[in-house]
């Protein structure tokens, strides 16, 4: 039997409202994470097509919407709320969460409800991305409603069930900030600080605590080539998890100005915007937190901005380290920051895939004889052997055997990301065939991205002119 708890219904009655997930009329269970039910010890058999549609609320849930805020593409909305979810409560300190379970108080005339394509959508980029190593909301299911929902289109209905370690944004301090909810606030950091960061003996403790997560968590994104593509404040975890894939996605060609989302018209959320956005983010909720900071408001800006610089140096500490590892280099010397930016310079120019490149530098490093692999995805090689030519006179200095190089540097270069044209395919042969097999084959060679897998060899190519996915879309 599923036990839940339900530590956010101790707060006071404005930070949610109450209500049962909406019934659907013929749930069908379509994808169950067993893994991750295990490691929640969850018996798979309590998991129900019912149970994980809302039909049937296992005992000791509280089921709620959440109230939040948030500034959308810079604009602040002051009551956004969970409009289509339903947090049913916490399993083993995790929130369970329906998305996509009918109407609430925060709907806003919207349905409430979700369509196949994007729950499929979150489910698998969510398991690649925890796969990758990057802190992010799971995937424990996936069920299909037996409703049509209508967007553009009819399309069949579905609900996923989302693990969190918590739901509370900065958009959630947002909401109590905007109303001169002082207490709302003072109580939402207190639960925040007791549940994410115990440590934190203050308020600007948690402030520093939260600009840290976030800026490593976002040298991590751009270290796989991810676009998030919808970085609203009310998408901005305090856990430090990524959350919300709507028109998130990853980059083939690297480009620091790639852009994917079909409403980002303006390139706010590219692919090189994301750190730049994450300090804006992390601004608005310093300035939620100011009265806790101190009386003296003068002060209280003066603690924030200090705080806020902290993200610079914690950014590129995990984001340069990061590249400095994956190519190679284990022991950091001057010089090489412009060794790796160059590299990425030469293939923004030469239009490299970004995984490719990497994952061919890990036999370069081994073998000088297989550069020719990753030569041969630059327009002009010529600029890659000579960046080669640099590289190798600085592998010199390192200290690591070749083997012990090849095999750290296959441990931070996936061979295979959630690549767009693949990803479209799988949900397309879901929506229109009812076919799940294409879905279930990506998710297993996602759920293994560092791996060899040579009769998937296939999911590690980059589109062909043809295959190319230019937009994606938000789903709601």
């Amino acid at each position: 039997m599923i036990l839940f708890s339900n530590t956010y219904a101790t707060l006071p009655e404005r930070f949610y409202a109450r209500l049962p997930p909406t019934p659907v009329p013929a749930p069908r269970l379509i994808a169950l994470n067993t893994a991750l039910a295990a490691q929640l010890g969850l018996h798979p058999d309590d998991l129900t097509a019912d149970v994980l549609s809302g039909n049937v609320v296992p005992p000791g849930a509280d089921p709620m919407a959440l109230a939040y805020a948030g500034h959308q593409f810079g604009n602040f909305v002051p009551q956004l709320g969970d409009g289509r979810a339903n947090l049913l409560g916490e399993v083993n300190g995790h929130d369970i969460q329906l998305k996509g379970a009918g109407r609430t108080p925060f709907s806003r005339g919207g349905d409430g409800r979700a369509a196949l394509g994007p729950v499929l959508r979150e489910y698998l980029i969510a398991e690649a991305m925890h796969a990758l190593g990057i802190p992010t909301t799971r995937a424990l299911a996936a069920v299909a409603t037996g409703e049509t929902v209508v967007r553009e289109t009819a399309l069949p209905g579905a609900i996923v069930t989302r693990v969190a370690a918590s739901h509370i944004r900065v958009g959630t301090f947002q909401y109590f900030a905007a109303r001169k909810d002082d207490d709302g606030v003072r109580t939402l950091a207190d639960y925040a600080i007791a549940r994410h960061y115990p440590n934190a003996a203050s308020y600007r403790a948690f402030l520093e605590a939260t600009i840290a997560r976030q800026a490593e968590l976002v040298a991590r994104w751009l270290l796989v080539g991810f676009i998030h593509g919808v970085m609203n404040t009310d998408n901005c975890s305090i856990a430090g998890e990524t959350i919300d894939y709507g028109p998130c996605a990853f980059m083939d060609a690297y480009d620091p100005a790639t852009v994917f989302s079909s409403i980002d018209r303006q390139g706010r959320y590219a692919y090189g915007n994301q750190p730049r956005i994450a300090v804006w983010n992390l601004a608005r909720l310093a300035e939620t937190l100011l009265p806790l900071l101190d009386d003296a408001e003068d002060k209280a800006v003066e603690i924030a901005q200090e705080c806020l610089a902290g993200f610079g140096p914690t950014f590129e500490a995990a984001y340069f380290g990061g590249l400095r590892r994956k190519i190679g280099l284990a022991i950091e010397r001057d010089g090489d920051n412009a060794l790796v930016q160059d590299l990425l310079k030469a293939m923004a120019d030469n239009q490299a895939d970004f995984t490719l490149t990497f994952r061919g530098l890990c036999n370069a490093a081994v073998k000088p004889e297989r550069d020719a692999a990753v030569r041969d995805l630059f327009v002009d090689p010529t600029v890659y052997d000579a960046w080669a030519a640099r590289w190798r006179q600085r592998l010199a200095f390192e200290i690591a055997t070749p083997e012990a190089r090849h095999a750290a540097m296959r441990a931070v270069n996936p061979a295979y990301i959630p690549r767009n044209h693949n990803v479209e395919a799988a949900l397309e042969a879901a929506i229109e065939r009812d076919d799940l097999a294409p879905f279930e084959e990506l998710l297993a060679v996602l759920s293994h991205p560092f791996d060899d897998q040579p009769s998937m060899a296939r999911y590690a190519a980059p589109p062909a002119p043809s295959q190319r996915v230019h937009q994606t879309f938000c789903g709601t």
